[in-house]
């Protein structure tokens, strides 16, 4: 008997009988393992390797928000250098550095 089979004889039980707290968390159960299962599918994560993929994803992830991070303070740090080389030279240009403005 597949889910779909189980849940829609878990309602019918409730709607015939009465439903009391047993049966209701049963379908709650089963319809969130349906649910569960139907959504893993329309991702393509329902076969044996989704959990490896998964941790690929998840490494790959991590690669990425390094890799920005790294590219991050790389910018910060030239723009920094930039900025200090540009004050220097306008300190050798005020001070009057000879060899520095003919």
């Amino acid at each position: 008997m597949n889910r779909e089979d189980m849940l829609a004889r878990l309602i019918s039980q409730a709607a015939s009988e009465g439903t009391d707290l047993v049966t209701l968390r049963a379908i709650v159960e089963e319809s969130s393992e349906l649910g569960a299962n139907r959504v893993l599918s329309r991702l393509g994560l329902a076969d044996e390797g989704a959990c490896e993929d998964l941790d690929e994803l998840r490494d790959l992830l991590g690669a990425w928000r390094a890799a920005k991070a790294s590219a991050w303070k790389a910018a910060i740090e030239w723009a920094v250098r930039g900025v200090m080389a540009l004050l220097l030279i306008g300190i050798a240009v005020r001070l009057g550095v000879p060899g520095m403005l003919r």
